[in-house]
């Protein structure tokens, strides 16, 4: 039929009906050939999908840093990541224990979610625009900051009292390149004293080297709530960033249903969980949500 169709096109004898007939021919065929490509055409499965399949959530996270996850003293992995990453599972499957949790290094966080090692990641991800273009972040589930620890009893009872003393007050901090201006941002005319290990950097506390450790708001938390007559907070705290978990861009389904498991956890049904996992690391309990009118939309 194609041959016949082409001499008459070329030799200009191609009947007006011939040609309706002929164009329908190819218009049905066509539209037939491209139904049956579709049917044919591979599965594409969802992430949700897969994961309800397997039976259990891969989790990605680390066992160096509490309180978010860490090895506690019988070995267990332990810490608030680990217990945000036990809410998503139990809504998977009602079951908190159908996870598998693999170690990872900061650096492996983007990396295992991209080549599909792991469903998720929950390793206090920072939210910065340049990472969301290589991976879907969900809903934040804390927000962090930097915050001054104070030795219980020590010379300065808050932050008022270290920012009048201006340059008599020296501050311990984990060094890197932004530490100095970090604390300056608090602090303007203090000293800043610049340390290669969190430990050191709470021993200069401990020691009296230093007024005031500038940390992590998590981390002050944990650590008072830890040693509640040593450490006292400021009452000041800057510098906020968000932490949320990683997914693989382009799957929306998974995405939407890990934000629905955190919504949740933090605003509605599942509340009371990560209200007493917050108690626990942070020595605090949560603004309780209010009800009506959801708070968070506005």
């Amino acid at each position: 039929m194609k041959r016949h169709f082409e001499e008459a096109v070329r030799h200009g004898t191609l009947q007006r009906g011939t040609f309706m007939f002929n164009a329908r021919t190819i218009v049905i065929f066509g539209i037939s050939l491209a139904g049956a490509l579709v049917l044919h055409a591979p599965a594409n499965a969802d992430k949700l999908d897969d994961v309800l399949a397997r039976g259990k959530l891969v989790v990605g996270t680390g066992t160096t840093n509490p309180p978010w996850h860490f090895k506690n003293e019988v070995g267990e992995l332990v810490g608030f990541d680990v217990d945000v990453a036990k809410m998503i599972a139990k809504g998977l499957f009602d079951d908190d224990t159908k996870i598998e949790f693999v170690s990872q290094a900061s650096d492996a966080r983007i990396p295992n979610i991209l080549t599909d090692k792991v469903d998720v990641t929950c390793q206090f991800v920072t939210v910065t625009a340049a990472r969301a273009q290589q991976v879907a972040f969900t809903i934040p589930y804390y927000r962090e900051g930097v915050s001054l620890m104070l030795k219980s009893g020590g010379k300065y009872k808050n932050y008022d009292e270290l920012k009048a003393a201006g340059s008599a007050v020296t501050i311990s901090v984990l060094q890197n390149v932004f530490a100095e201006q970090m604390v300056h941002d608090a602090l303007p005319e203090a000293t800043v004293d610049q340390f290669d290990s969190v430990d050191l950097m709470y021993q200069s506390l401990n020691s009296g080297r230093a007024d005031a450790a500038a940390t992590d708001n998590s981390s002050l938390k944990y650590y008072m709530s830890q040693n509640p007559d040593q450490f006292v907070d400021s009452g000041y705290s800057w510098n906020p960033q968000s932490y949320a978990c990683i997914v693989k861009r382009g799957n929306p389904d998974w995405l939407n249903f890990v934000n629905v498991a955190l919504r949740e956890s933090m605003t509605g049904t599942t509340f009371p969980v990560y209200k007493e996992a917050y108690k626990k690391w942070f020595g605090e309990y949560p603004t309780e949500p209010k009800i009506g009118f959801p708070g968070e939309l506005r």
